[in-house]
């Protein structure tokens, strides 16, 4: 039986001990006698008992990328795609939440290596699709979840970018353009940047150029610097939280496993957090929902967990996928049977509310609330992304009509008591650029 190690900083968290039947983990007795000790997942409650591989496993693979960086990294490594604690092994010591595989983790910025200049920084990104998360370089160690390419980073004392070398935490996750989501990086930063101006939990974003590359920078939520140190706080989203494997994170898939639905989410923020985490949850949804953000599925909604329990996590990769034609227009989780967001009307609401046992006038209200103010500061958006380093985009007026367009829709639909179907958005027309109209990511 192989073992391998589970640290939060220098402490031992647990075990994870490779079977024939597959991998299962064990929390270290010291771990559990530790003050302040958390559990890793909501599915793993602090025990002596072994956590079988049925649960450990799906986990632990929502640690890891999906699709093509998966293979990527399995051929860099020399290993398949399925031996998901192989490749954490490599790549597990800096990932989503607080722990640190095989190795301890450091609180220090002593290993943060910084890029020197932006063609170095460009250079890393023309090589990330082939090299994700730099695996392969001497003391890289980092992996985060997702489709998209990204890396891990910190910002040093001179505002270099550095890359995290032997443990040390990245601060930020790095999103570089590409050509398949042109635009991306100011779509997000629009959408994220809406958000903090609704008043919503998301984190901070600023864009910046390296070269012919732009790309999008994004706080970390679950780094927090404390008293000249880096401390990792540990989460999980709720995929991981529901026993889901990453492939069924949509609600309809083809994996034979059924995927996490909105009232199933629901009941887990209800049963482990609490009222407040309920509300930010329903406007989280709302939120996408507006922002026509299709991808919103449930490895995109995370939680916090501490020794004290649960809390809802920001909001975070919110895009307006309504501005690309080859992406789809389905939700990535229904409200009320519905897939579409520009089908909403009050009794779908309604209904939504019953299915999540929300109160039906108070969603109804918080719809209208969150609809009017995307009306209000869309455009105070877009102003403040123009003005980051990156600057403007020509998908950005585009971005903003949608958004607008799917907000005037959702309130006509609150006023459609009769439920009369609503004929779907057009298509947003392209009018003025908003700022650096020449530049292309």
């Amino acid at each position: 039986m192989a073992e391998l190690p589970v640290y939060y900083e220098s402490r031992t968290v647990g075990m994870i001990e490779v079977h024939a039947e597959g991998p299962a983990f064990v929390y270290a007795p010291e771990w559990l006698g530790t003050r302040g000790a958390f559990p890793l997942s909501l599915l793993m409650p602090l025990s002596p008992r072994r956590v079988p591989p049925r649960i450990f496993l799906p986990w632990a693979a929502n640690l890891l990328p999906e699709a093509s960086q998966l293979r990527a990294i399995g051929l860099k490594l020399g290993a398949a795609p399925e031996d998901v604690i192989g490749i954490l092994s490599e790549v597990g010591r800096d990932t989503a939440g607080a722990i640190s595989i095989g190795k301890p983790g450091s609180t220090s910025e002593a290993g943060w290596r910084p890029v020197k200049t932006a063609k170095a920084l460009e250079r890393i990104l023309e090589e990330l699709p082939s090299k994700p998360f730099l695996v392969g370089e001497d003391g890289v160690s980092m992996s985060l979840a997702g489709v998209q390419s990204k890396i891990g980073v910190a910002i040093d004392a001179e505002g270099r970018i550095c890359v995290p070398v032997n443990g040390t935490p990245s601060t930020y996750i790095l999103k570089p353009d590409s050509e398949p989501l042109y635009g991306g990086v100011q779509n997000e930063a629009l959408c994220m940047t809406l958000a903090r101006r609704l008043g919503l939990n998301a984190p901070e974003v600023t864009t910046g150029t390296a070269g012919k590359r732009s790309y999008l920078l994004v706080t970390r939520y679950d780094r927090l610097q404390q008293n000249g140190r880096w401390r990792r706080l540990h989460q999980e989203d709720f995929c991981q939280a529901l026993g889901k494997p990453p492939a069924a994170k949509y609600e309809s898939n083809q994996t034979g496993i059924p995927g996490p639905t909105l009232p199933d989410m629901f009941a887990l923020t209800r049963n482990a957090m609490h009222a407040p985490d309920v509300v930010n949850l329903l406007d989280y949804v709302v939120f996408n929902v507006l922002a026509c953000n299709t991808d919103a599925h449930a490895k995109n909604y995370s939680a916090m967990i501490s020794g004290q329990g649960f809390k809802l996590a920001p909001i975070y990769d919110v895009m307006c996928g309504a501005v690309w034609e080859h992406v789809t227009r389905n939700m990535a989780q229904k409200i009320a049977a519905k897939n579409r967001g520009e089908h909403l009307k009050l009794r779908h609401w309604q209904r939504f509310a019953a299915d999540c046992g929300l109160n039906a006038p108070r969603l109804a209200a918080r719809v209208e609330t969150l609809a009017k103010g995307v009306l209000a500061e869309t455009r105070n958006a877009a102003a403040d992304v123009v003005a980051m380093p990156a600057g403007g985009h020509p998908l950005l007026e585009q971005a903003c009509e949608a958004i607008e367009q799917r907000a005037r829709a959702l309130l006509s639909g609150l006023e459609d008591e009769a439920g009369t179907p609503a004929a779907a958005p057009k298509k947003p027309r392209k009018r003025k650029v908003l700022g650096n109209a020449g530049r292309v990511p």
